[in-house]
């Protein structure tokens, strides 16, 4: 009877041990040698500036028929799938966004990596736009490192996601179930070498360049709402165009926005860059309106940098878009409504930019400044799904992860940019402290950031360099009954976001980084 007992100890003494030395791995640092501490100023006033477009759209997967067509993979309801490669398994692509279980089976329209590099002599950056849901900070490290050892002259790569919800899971949670990773490696190697070549392409390009800014505040509010109070919105357009100096031609055209391109909504199983992938187009290469009138494109490749999306900015299945060149109102979610919407877009964009009274500066100041910081990962599904390898995230320290935040200045235009889905409120003000929230607190996130921050033009990217989920002002911050605002459940939000903490961290954070940049 000892005996047996001291071997059932041995047993359950080694699991546990077993246990903790596969907890140490899946969460240990994947790069403990980098931590971005970074300013820099160029020397010059006379930028460069290329821009490339690579196309990251999947290569191979394999399609599937939806029998019953809830836009999920359920062989028992008579769903089969195509084994291109007779290996007896189901070898898809897994949409993130929405639902688990939700495999692609086709192309509706092209994935991008898109880019900008910019030259100041002594400071070289580049912004790469993915269309993606979201990258974690370890990923783009590591496309980073790559980024290095082929165009060691670029100092600095700021990697942004569209946020996209019709694009493959780069993050591990929209697998076939909830306890299944949903990454493709070897499309994640694709994706991260693909991002590498248009930072190259872009920086092969650099011209002379002179830029133009712009920025509409109230044609796009048709076009979003915000389905959780405080009604704040980040609705205003923000424009870069960037010319040749030499020729006059468009090289670039960065649009900054924050809604969710989400309009092709959770039914939807074709791969596809969603709103701004006819935004991008017509802005690009113009827009037929009828046979008789058109707008023509600017040329060059066009950028779209999403804003303060959370809370959450979205083109909700219940708001209509009437088609610019028919005229239809469309409400459901489909491809005619999402392209709609994209040319509306686009329409706007070049309308804004066709003002002959804008500015053209040839000569502006470009200058930097990153850092990475930590945060505490208090979200408990969030800690299971790293331990267990949902998520590939590495803590720096015990249930604490790496971000980034990074604000650059050109001319007179500020960009900042934030590793997440950052509630408007805190962007702009009006944080609420509504009866019911869970800690009874008033605002600490404030100031408002854009009144820290300098500049005519100031543009926000969200979801860079990072994706953290969203950032919820502590004092809206609900999970726990009486609701807020008469709810009778808990809102959207804060499952999906590292924890109540995140907010009042990353405000502090930006409020030392401006400071110190200004």
């Amino acid at each position: 009877m000892k005996k047996t007992l001291k071997i059932i100890g041995l047993i359950l003494a080694l699991a546990f041990i077993s246990c903790i030395i596969w907890v140490l791995i899946q969460t240990k640092d994947r790069h403990p040698d980098y931590w971005v501490d970074l300013e820099l100023e160029g020397e010059q006033n006379e930028i460069l500036a290329g821009f490339s477009k690579v196309s990251i759209t999947p290569t191979f997967f394999e399609t599937w028929t939806d029998a019953n067509g809830d836009a999920q993979y359920n062989p028992e309801d008579g769903d089969t799938f195509e084994d291109q490669n007779q290996n007896g398994e189901f070898d898809a692509i897994w949409l993130a966004g929405f639902q688990n279980n939700r495999p692609a089976q086709g192309v509706l329209d092209s994935l991008w990596a898109r880019t900008m590099v910019l030259d100041a002599g002594n400071v070289k950056m580049a912004l790469c736009v993915i269309d993606m849901i979201g990258f974690g900070n370890d990923e783009i490290i590591s496309t980073r490192k790559l980024i290095e050892a082929q165009i060691p002259e670029v100092d600095y790569v700021i990697i942004a996601s569209t946020h996209v919800h019709s694009s493959p899971d780069l993050m591990g949670m929209w697998g076939p179930s909830s306890f299944k990773r949903g990454v493709n490696p070897d499309y994640l190697d694709q994706v991260q070498r693909r991002i590498v070549k248009s930072v190259e392409e872009a920086y092969n390009s650099l011209r002379p360049a002179e830029f133009k800014f712009a920025e509409e505040a109230d044609r796009l509010k048709p076009l979003v709402g915000d389905t959780r109070p405080p009604v704040i919105l980040d609705a205003s357009l923000r424009l870069m165009q960037v010319l040749d100096r030499e020729t006059g031609k468009t090289l670039g055209t960065l649009m900054n926005w924050g809604n969710h391109p989400e309009t092709l909504w959770s039914q939807n199983i074709q791969i596809s860059s969603d709103f701004p992938s006819t935004w991008r187009d017509g802005v690009e290469n113009g827009i037929s309106l009828s046979d008789s009138m058109s707008n023509d494109g600017l040329g060059g490749v066009a950028i779209f940098l999403n804003g303060a999306v959370g809370g959450l900015m979205t083109t909700h299945p219940s708001m209509p878009i009437q088609d610019p060149i028919s005229g239809e109102e469309l409400l459901e979610p489909s491809p005619e409504k999402m392209k709609a919407q994209g040319d509306i877009l686009a329409q706007i964009t070049l309308k804004t930019l066709s003002d002959t009274s804008l500015n053209t500066f040839s000569k502006v100041n470009l200058r930097l400044k990153a850092k990475s910081f930590a945060l505490p990962l208090d979200n408990k599904l969030f800690q299971l799904a790293a331990v267990i390898g949902i998520f590939d995230r590495g803590f720096v320290s015990w249930k604490k992860i790496r971000s980034e935040i990074a604000i650059w200045e050109l001319g007179p235009a500020s960009f900042l940019h934030v590793p997440g889905e950052l509630y408007p409120e805190i962007l702009h003000g009006g944080i609420e402290s509504p009866e019911g929230a869970d800690f009874g607190i008033e605002p600490l996130e404030v100031p408002a950031i854009n009144t820290l921050t300098s500049g005519q033009f100031k543009f926000f990217g969200g979801i860079s360099n990072d994706m953290i989920g969203y950032i919820v002002p502590k004092s809206q911050w609900d999970v726990e009954p009486p609701y807020t605002y008469d709810y009778e459940d808990r809102p959207y939000g804060e499952i999906n976001s590292v924890g109540p903490e995140t907010a009042p961290i990353l405000h502090q954070e930006l409020k030392s980084l401006l400071q110190d940049f200004y």
